[in-house]
Parts: C-alpha cells; structure tokens; sequence
C-alpha cells in the first residue's frame, strides 16, 4: 500500500536554518572563487548545436580516489558496472510559463509552479517582467508587482489572483481557468525560458525520453542526453534503470533559494529493486538531483527505500548526508545554487571541487542544454 506522508517535518526537512545555505561559498575543500563564463551557458539544445543529445560531454568524479575523467555521454554504459540501477524521474515538462496582465494593463509573464496545487490547496506563481524578444526577466523583490489581491489576467478569461507570499518572488494563487489546468497550459503556454536560452524552443525540446506523468515546471534535466540507443545498450551490459516522479517546481537562476515543497512518488518496484541492488553489492546512481531528493525522502535511517508518496521538503546537506544514493548523474549548476550542497552530499566537497574547475577549464556547457557530471563513489 502507497503511504500518502508529508515529509515536512523532522531535522532533514525544512528550508529555514540550513548550514551552508548562503551558497556554496565557505564550502571547505571549494573554490568559491569560482566564475563560470557567460559563454559556457548552453543556449540552445545539443540537437540545434549539431550534436545528437546523447553527444553532449560527460565528466565523471570518483570519490574514493578524486580521479576525473573526460568522456562522451554515450559512454555512459562501459563507465557504469553490471548490476548497477539508474533510477530516473518520469515526469514531463509543462509548457509552464503563461502570458498575464496586470491591471494598468502591463505585460506580466507568470511561471506556475506544478501542476498540482500544493498541500494547502493552492498554486504557486512567480511574475516576471516581459522584454520584447528575450527570456522574461527576474523582478527583484523590491521591483515586482506582486501583493496580496492582485489579480493578473491570463488568456481566453483566466486570471490568477495571488493570495500570499511563500517567498520574496514566490506566491500562493487562486487560478480561474476556462479549461482543465492540463489542456489549458497546452492551449496558451510555453516552456519556460531564461535568459541564457537564445530563443523560444518547443516543450519537446523540454522533454526527456523517461517522461510520462505530466506534472514539473523545468524540466529534470539530467535525464536529457538518454535516447532510447543508450537505454537499449546500459540493459545490454546488465545496468538497471528504474523510475520515481517529482513534478519541479520553479527554481529561478537568479535567486538561490532552499527548495520547496514539492510533490513525488517513489513506486514499492522501484524501492524493491533499490534493496536488492545493494545487497548483491550495486550502487544505486540518481539520475538528477530531483531523483535524489525523492529517494531520501523515502528512505529509512538505514538507507532502506520503502513506497512513498507525497510532498517532500527535505533538504539535502553535507552535514545531514545521503542514505540511498551511491551516485549522482547531474547537470553543471551556478557556483551558488542550492543544489551544490546535495551535490557535496553525495560526492564530497574536495571532488566536486575539482569537477567544476575541470568543467570550467575544459569548457563545458552549463545549465539544462549542456553537459552533464558522473559523480562516483569509486
């Protein structure tokens, strides 16, 4: 039977008070010097840079001995070991990102987050300002429109009346729609787009090949380079692959918040096959950092995965550590996204350090169109 939990409470959970929270800077063993050039932002997908998707790069880190590789994403199955399990979130992206209006008349875009309403009934939103031709762009909190009743119109007579602040750029919203939300969003929305993104791209460019359960707001992208070659040759070596789902939020690159919030299953299969993999001496390896999140969530002291399902917020530090994870495949994050702190949970601060100064140097591509880190235990 499915335990339906909120994973809310508890010393693992929360998003206030977080060691290390500010950033990654003050991580010992981490260069917080480190910048990450503009250029090395992937603009658009590997498909249009004339690289297949399973083409991008992939830097593999081990821990035991610090060693970093350089590789291909399609190397992905000799790198791993027979008997080993990918687990994969199966959640499909949302053309989540919906023209609004304010009520002078003022273009707004609004970014729903997930396509459920959370434990308290409502959606959340963030306001972006339009600039004609660009990504719509981050209103600082003492720039945005946004307080409680304001009611932004959406197409064909939607509106959302925000409620109250989760966040300096995050609100509650009462959405009226004409239409289910689903068909609604498919009718007037698109992905969501920031500014390192050159143009507007189809959802599908959005989607990954795992994606089945409509539901996240950004896409999970570490799963993007797979193809279904790469899937047919890692069953061919004996490496499993198994799926959860957490629907994503909106994780804005221009404010480094905790996570929040969000809503995942980790299906009594896929818990089962976690267990078994390693009592025969496996490793469970994450297959983004959402998969992460939701494998802790449903994790025991012991590191024993049982079915859950429900809203997690736990956040993932290198104080508190990971129980059900041996490794990580992930994208390159920003130097002081929150994200870093799991990445240092599972990999340790002195490899992932010298993983991102080996990306950095070598040129790899960042965010959800670029290349992607294998972190190892060994």
């Amino acid at each position: 039977m499915t335990a339906t939990t909120d994973f809310g409470s508890g010393s693992d959970s929360g998003i206030d008070g977080i060691d290390g929270f500010d950033g990654i800077d003050g991580f010992d063993g981490f260069d917080s010097d480190l910048t990450v050039p503009p250029e090395l932002s992937a603009r658009a997908p590997a498909e249009a840079r004339g690289t297949a998707r399973d083409g991008v790069r992939m830097l593999v880190g081990r821990r035991t001995t610090g060693a970093v590789e350089h590789h291909r994403f399609t190397d992905l199955p000799e790198v791993l070991r027979p008997g080993d399990l990918l687990v994969v979130n199966n959640s499909a992206t949302l053309p989540a990102a919906l023209p609004g209006r304010l009520p002078d008349g003022t273009p707004v875009a609004v970014h729903l987050s997930s396509a459920q309403p959370d434990r308290h009934g409502a959606h959340l939103v963030e306001l972006r300002r339009v600039v004609p031709g660009q990504a719509a762009a981050y209103y600082p909190p003492d720039e945005s429109p946004a307080r409680a009743g304001l009611r932004v119109a959406l197409p064909a007579g939607g509106a959302a009346v925000l409620t109250r602040a989760l966040t300096a750029r995050l609100w509650y919203a009462e959405l009226a729609l004409p239409a289910q939300l689903l068909p609604y969003l498919a009718a007037h929305g698109r992905a969501i787009r920031y500014g390192y993104v050159d143009r507007e791209w189809p959802i599908d460019a959005y989607q990954t090949v795992f994606a089945t359960v409509p539901g996240s707001s950004e896409m999970p992208s570490a799963a993007r380079p797979f193809t279904a070659e790469v899937v047919a040759r890692l069953a061919a070596l004996g490496v499993l692959v198994a799926p959860i789902t957490l629907h994503t939020g909106v994780a804005s690159p221009e404010a480094h918040e905790a996570p929040y919030a969000e809503r995942f299953h980790v299906p009594a299969a896929t818990a089962r096959l976690a267990g078994h993999v390693r009592a025969d001496g496996g490793r469970v390896i994450a297959v983004g950092t959402t998969v992460v999140r939701a494998l802790e969530s449903a994790a025991a002291a012991d590191g024993s995965l049982r079915e859950a399902d429900g809203w997690t917020e736990l956040v993932i530090t290198p104080e508190r550590g990971v129980r059900a994870v041996d490794g990580l495949l992930t994208g390159w994050h920003e130097p002081r996204a929150s994200h870093l702190l799991m990445l240092a949970a599972v990999a340790g601060r002195p490899l992932l350090a010298a993983c991102y100064r080996e990306a950095v140097r070598h040129r790899y591509l960042w965010h959800e169109f670029g290349d992607v880190n294998l972190l190892l235990p060994d």
